[in-house]
């Protein structure tokens, strides 16, 4: 998994007992908005930070705001409060994040049956928290119109939490899209790996698109247009499939039932050299094909190492460029409703 360090300090204050620098923040951009863990935080600080309200279908207005974030591993759950947000020298100010699994709600019955895994520890998540930074500014543009199950809720007590409508203000936010300036987009940069896979890998996540001399697009990039809820489609052996681009996911997921697989992996007794088409919503636009290796999972994994650029999980849903998609390369995430030369976002480039 990828990680960066993320500095949370209460509202307006940069004094260090009123901050906290988190480790080992998942880096993903299949999901948006700050999540940490509570354990990770510091209790001290998490209860300090001022709780969110405002939901539209809380009569009183003033009850905190919870949310249940499903994922494909399971869920996080846990109060929407209001903290400073530093990543590398950029600050996105008073943004709503949520503090997982701080104990004050009971989680819905909801929340449990969709998302199924509790992600509520740092050995489930894998993480810290997660420093989502997908193509959407606002996690769940649809709850400012629609109760969702398994969404936002607002709390009266600690075991009465109800379904609600929010305000897109009062959501968690991309911070990226809350920074004064470089606020656009970001770029993954990662380098190509030997065979194998390799211990550890070091890149760089730089902030903004053709705002600064180190963020400027290539002159020629494949560019895959996205729909409003970051998704395109893939063609793999002549079927289409919904997809994303997400760092978030250790391997490329896809279903191919003429692969070997044991477990979480594909275990081809030989790497695969394969294939696939990326097609953008905008159909003027050419497509882009993508080669990809897939290395026997189980005998990768065994070395216990970081980085791996080969490694594929079966799955019958989604295809899934995860992060193996991104060694090697630098990957373009442009936000919703921006223009980047003549193309508007959202889109992946490369």
């Amino acid at each position: 998994m990828p990680y960066v360090s993320v500095t949370l300090c209460f509202p307006g204050v940069q004094d260090s007992t009123q901050c906290a620098t988190i480790d080992h923040m998942q880096l993903d951009t299949g999901s948006v908005g700050v999540r940490v863990l509570a354990s990770a935080l510091g209790q001290a600080l998490a209860g300090r930070l001022p709780a969110q309200s405002g939901a539209t279908n809380d009569p009183t207005g003033g009850a905190p705001i919870a949310e249940c974030a499903v994922f494909g591993s399971g869920y996080t759950w846990g109060p929407i409060k209001r903290a400073d947000v530093t990543i590398g020298g950029k600050t996105a100010g008073n943004l709503p994040v949520q503090v997982i699994a701080d104990d004050t709600y009971s989680t819905p019955s909801d929340c449990v049956s969709r998302g199924v895994n509790n992600l509520g520890t740092a050995s489930a998540l894998g993480a810290n928290g997660v420093l989502g930074i997908g193509p959407a500014q606002r996690d769940y543009p649809a709850a400012a119109q629609t109760v969702l199950p398994a969404a936002y809720y607002y709390c009266r007590s600690a075991t009465s939490c109800t379904n609600t409508r929010v305000p897109l203000d009062t959501q968690v936010m991309n911070p990226v899209a809350n920074f004064t300036s470089d606020n656009n987009g970001t770029i993954i940069r990662l380098p190509a790996l030997p065979a194998g896979g390799q211990l550890r890998a070091t890149g760089e996540l730089v902030f903004g698109i053709g705002t600064q001399s180190n963020n400027a697009m290539p002159s020629n990039p494949n560019i895959v247009a996205l729909d409003q809820n970051g998704f395109f489609q893939t063609t793999y052996k002549s079927r289409s499939y919904s997809s994303a681009i997400d760092s978030g996911s250790n391997a490329n997921i896809f279903a191919d039932y003429t692969i070997p697989s044991s477990g979480d992996w594909y275990t081809p007794s030989t790497t695969l050299s394969l294939s696939a088409v990326l097609t953008g919503i905008d159909k003027a636009a050419m497509p882009v094909t993508v080669p990809f290796s897939l290395a026997n999972g189980s005998s990768l994994v065994a070395n216990q190492y970081a980085a791996y650029d080969s490694l594929g999980s079966p799955s019958a849903g989604m295809f899934v460029w995860g992060l193996p998609f991104f060694f090697g390369r630098n990957v373009y995430t442009v936000l919703n409703n921006v223009m980047i030369g003549k193309q508007v976002g959202p889109f992946i480039a490369f």
